[in-house]
């Protein structure tokens, strides 16, 4: 869950603080960032540390209070991995880095499983990621606590689930079981 906050709280990284969403442009700087980056534009020493020193006691007072969450390329690339299968718009700003690596597969272990009254799984995975299967295809093998299951991208957004190296069913993510 704590993972969900912080990618709410990322995506406030897109727009000042001030703005709204809409009224900001997609590459908008945080104002205490701004403020930060402007301090090199002063030409006199003292002058400068001054508002470097102010400007970094704003940002670490902002990253304090969570009006700004700073996240390294691995909490990044993370967040993609816990995400993967949502559709979360939000999840773009972690794209502003120049190193685009889009998440195609995760591997996963069964929390738990369960077979539904149309005869279809619905799996949860050990990170908690739920997974409903939207085919009709039969497993030899049914899933269990403890199966390793391998989720990969197939065409037009959709998904392939493989349990204990069975052939695939067609899958989705969903936010509940």
């Amino acid at each position: 869950m704590k993972l969900w906050i912080k990618l709410v709280a990322v995506a406030a990284l897109a727009v000042p603080l001030v703005a709204t969403a809409a009224d900001a442009p997609k590459s908008a700087t945080p104002a205490v960032l701004k403020a930060l980056f402007d301090c090199r534009a002063i030409t006199t020493d003292a002058e400068r540390l001054a508002c470097y020193d102010a400007a970094v006691g704003q940002v670490n007072k902002a990253e304090k209070t969570g009006e700004v969450i700073i996240v390294d390329r691995q909490e990044a690339r993370a967040a993609r991995r816990q995400a993967f299968g949502l559709e979360l718009s939000a999840l773009a700003i972690l794209d502003r880095s120049e190193e685009k690596t889009e998440v195609d597969r995760v591997m996963g272990e069964v929390a738990s499983a369960r077979r539904g009254g149309d005869g279809r799984w619905t799996v949860v995975l050990a990170d908690g990621a739920v997974w409903k299967q939207v085919d009709d295809q039969s497993l030899t093998k049914d899933p269990k606590k403890g199966s390793k299951v391998e989720i990969r991208k197939a065409s037009v957004g959709s998904y392939f689930m493989n349990v204990d190296g069975q052939r695939a069913m067609r899958a989705r993510r969903a936010d509940t079981q």
